[in-house]
Parts: structure tokens; sequence; C-alpha cells
């Protein structure tokens, strides 16, 4: 059969038919369907379907152990949150949002009320909640991995020859009450790497890099479904244009003044396996 414009698809979804995974079936055959879609609308010339191609593998170049370029582009397109928002959570639970780029080291593991700051500049802050499960009852011995940028705005894997390995981050995990507490500093708000693919595509689009200050959480509880998610700080720029739209209303919280601290206060409601 000839390769046309009108019988393209359906050859290569035919392709398909024996693919023994009924999953990877549905979702090759719906990327090829969207695809050929794209393509027939747009009508790239070679010249700028090449240059996708180039892009697409200069993403990949940029990869390494502490820089994720593809999470990034996925999340500046709204990809990462159309994902975490399709999934959903459970009516009640805290929401989730993305993972981000710079989950990349293994978080240190702390005592309750220890910092996560090693360098000991900005603004001092504690961050404390409880974790339950949708019922209210308290989660004892619930794992709290955070990791946030310092008040620079930069992850300790932007900066290895500046910054401790493991500064910013920390797993904590509840006490009998389902309690959590840390100390930090107050977050910057800060630019996504910009200096990639990813980068020169959002100056192409006129858009900021921006990301409000906030710190990420990964809660976790046995047989309960785990939540990543961020709390941001309710008086930061770009709270309303975050370049990778992750805000949530429910997320934003106050950091309030307290002597020369602030404080925040972030509950983290779970639902169970399957519920």
């Amino acid at each position: 059969m000839d390769f046309t414009e009108e019988s393209a698809t359906a050859a290569v979804v035919a392709s398909f038919d024996a693919t023994p995974d009924p999953r990877l079936r549905e979702i090759l055959t719906s990327l090829t369907t969207h695809l050929h879609a794209f393509v027939k609308e747009t009508k790239p010339s070679r010249q700028e379907w090449e240059h996708a191609i180039e892009f697409l593998t200069e993403v990949g170049h940029t990869c390494d152990d502490t820089r994720q370029e593809f999470v990034l582009l996925s999340d500046v397109l709204g990809v990462s949150m159309l994902v975490e928002t399709i999934n959903g959570t459970e009516v009640g639970g805290t929401e989730a949002t993305v993972l981000g780029p710079f989950h990349m080291t293994e978080s240190p593991s702390r005592a309750l009320g220890e910092t996560i700051d090693e360098i000991g500049t900005g603004t001092p802050c504690t961050v404390s909640g409880t974790v339950t499960g949708l019922d209210g009852v308290p989660l004892r011995d619930a794992e709290v991995d955070v990791w946030q940028c310092n008040e620079d705005g930069f992850y300790d894997v932007q900066q290895p020859d500046t910054q401790p390995a493991g500064n910013g981050r920390g797993v904590f995990r509840t006490d009998e009450n389902g309690r959590f507490h840390f100390r930090t500093v107050v977050p910057s708000h800060y630019p996504i790497p910009t200096d990639g693919p990813v980068g020169r595509l959002l100056n192409a689009t006129n858009r900021h890099p921006y990301r409000p200050a906030h710190i990420h959480f990964i809660a976790q509880a046995e047989g309960y479904e785990p939540v990543t998610t961020h709390v941001f700080v309710a008086d930061s720029p770009y709270i309303d244009s975050d370049a990778v739209f992750a805000v949530k209303k429910s997320l934003i919280t106050e950091f309030v003044a307290d002597g020369d601290r602030r404080h925040a206060e972030f509950d983290i409601v779970l639902a169970k396996v399957d519920q």
C-alpha cells in the first residue's frame, strides 16, 4: 500500500496491532494519531522538522546527573501539571503539584527540629505541620522529604562549589502525633535554568522563566498514597504567573513574622491506597 498523506496514519496504527501489552498499544495508537494530525495541521517544512529533532536531541544532551531538561520542557509546556491534574488528588487530600527538575539527589535524614540550611544566611524560618489521613487521624512515622533553593534562588546541585551537598534538603519522620517541624531559611523566587534549549524556547516566546518562592514536599506513609507537592510563600513575586503553572490556591501559605524569624504551618492530608 502506498504511504500517502491520507493513508499514513492508518498504516502506522495498524503496525501496532500485534503489540501484546494493550495499554502500550493504546498509547502508541493515540500518540501516532495526534502526532500525525499535528503535522497535517501545521505542515512543517523539512527544515522546521529537522530543527525540531535537533531541539529535542539537545534537550536530551543537556540532561545529566543533576539536571533534567526533559522534565523542564514538560514543566514549561504545562504537561507535568496536566498529568498531576488528571491523576488528581482524593477529595480532601493535599493537592499535588510538579516534582520539578532538582529532586536529583537523596535528601539526608534529619531529626525533627533540625535545620536543612547548612550555610546560615537568609531570613530564618520554621516550617511545621501535621500529616493525617482523610479521616483526620494523625499518621505517626510518616516520611516527609523536603527540598528547596537557598535565599539566592539556587539549589545545592546548581552550586556544588559554594553549597554543601544536601543543603536545603532533609527527610523527616513525624512524631507520635503526626507532627513534623524543621528549620530553614525563607526560599527565594528564582528563574528556572535558561542556559539550555528550554530557556531559548521561553525567550523565543517572550515568556519569563521565574517560579514563585516555594518548598518542595513528598509525604508518604504505609498504606497511603504518597503526595508530591509544594508550599508557596504567599507574598512571593510571580505567585500568579509561575513559569511551570504549578501554583494552586490551597498550597499558598503565609510565612508569618515571629520576631526575627518567620513561621509557616502546612498540614498534609493523605488518602489511603485504593480508597
